[in-house]
């Protein structure tokens, strides 16, 4: 079944949004798959910022998420995957939405615009890190058309997670 997705905007993360994302994050059911513990606004500011740079660099970055009243959501996007495990220098997509805005098509519709947009700026191909438990961003990989291409145990956590990947 094709739903009619979400009005979504994207853009630049502001200054001001490091303090949106910091409110609209502070959920455990949002955060259980990033630590389990809701993150400082220093870290919120720190990522921001980073965005910003990669965006002026590359044309993409996590941007963030706007419904149709204009109102922070989320972010998604794209940047470099930069750990010394992994896919290290592949470009990783990625989302994370508020709560109360789970269910309705915002990270699809979201990330099918990421994909337009790591394209429009050369990428070659993209992939999605997901703790294995994550069904629903397992769901929107699969939306997306992307295909398991591995499996890892992550060194911090030592969860199982899934990469998939998608050729632009």
């Amino acid at each position: 079944m094709n739903r009619v997705l979400p009005v979504v905007r994207l853009r630049v993360p502001t200054d001001e949004d490091a303090v949106a994302w910091h409110r609209v994050f502070d959920h455990p059911d949002v955060m259980e798959f990033q630590g389990g513990r809701p993150a400082g606004l220093s870290v919120y500011e720190e990522l921001t910022a980073r965005q910003r740079r990669h965006d002026a660099e590359r044309g993409f970055c996590l941007w963030t998420m706007l419904d149709e009243s204009g109102q922070v959501i989320g972010f998604t996007g794209a940047q470099p995957w930069e750990r010394d495990w992994g896919p290290t220098g592949e470009v990783e997509i990625g989302w994370r939405l508020a709560r109360e805005h789970w269910g309705q098509g915002y990270v699809t519709a979201a990330a099918r615009m990421t994909l337009e947009r790591v394209r429009t700026a050369g990428v070659p191909s993209v992939v999605a890190m997901v703790d294995a438990r994550n069904a629903r961003s397992i769901a929107v990989t699969q939306r997306l058309g992307m295909r398991l291409a591995d499996v890892f145990t992550t060194p911090q956590s030592q969860r199982e997670g899934h990469c998939y990947r998608l050729d632009l």
